[in-house]
């Protein structure tokens, strides 16, 4: 509406209350266990009381810039390069929940806070790398060990299987020579089983 604004004793102060972007340029942080990173952020927010903005505070976009880098620092600080890679999503809301408590009083609401970059050092990137093909090779030694292993006692109970059958075990000679005859080789060999020796054995000891 209509506002009556007397030039001797009245200040016309302008604030907008749409939603401000600030950027938060890279910044040195030294995470829990020392590794020396740059991170970089946004913080999203917009004034909710301009009265406050004015009465509370000087400059209400500059103490909240500066506010937003000194708790990023400071929040990144307690945090693992680990914890730093893997939990953005929640470390960016603690600082918002920080900032937006922080800035109440200046009529300040806080509604988002995204941490856009995570610049490490590139020796760490090169042993990080080390480390995620030691650990890959690891795993597939493992596999490949559990597989032996697997196929060992496959085999065993195979053998035990066939030891107390020995039709079983003429079977699977059968199939050995049937899966041999399928190949294009020149010339195969068929042994002789020794249970075959043995019978031509007795028969010729016997007469």
């Amino acid at each position: 509406g209509l506002i009556l604004i007397l030039p001797c004793t009245d200040t016309f102060i302008k604030v907008d209350l749409r939603t401000v972007t600030c950027n938060i340029p890279p910044q040195e942080i030294l995470t829990k266990d020392a590794v020396t990173t740059q991170v970089d952020g946004v913080v999203y927010y917009r004034i909710h009381s301009a009265v406050s903005a004015v009465a509370n505070v000087t400059d209400v976009h500059s103490a909240t810039f500066l506010l937003a880098q000194t708790t990023l620092r400071n929040v990144l600080g307690t945090q693992s390069l680990a914890q730093l890679l893997a939990g953005r999503e929640e470390i960016a809301h603690n600082i918002q929940t920080i900032l937006d408590s922080a800035t109440e009083h200046w009529g300040i609401k806080v509604a988002r806070v995204e941490i856009k970059d995570v610049r490490i050092p590139v020796a760490m990137q090169r042993a990080m790398a080390a480390e995620a093909e030691a650990a890959r090779e690891a795993r597939a030694k493992v596999v490949a060990a559990e597989g032996e292993m697997n196929a060992s006692k496959a085999l065993k109970q195979a053998s035990m299987v066939l030891s107390e059958s020995p039709a079983g075990l003429q079977l699977r000679y059968l199939q050995t020579l049937t899966t041999l005859a399928a190949e294009n080789n020149s010339t195969i060999v068929f042994p002789l089983p020794i249970n075959m020796l043995e019978s031509l054995g007795m028969k010729n000891r016997g007469g």
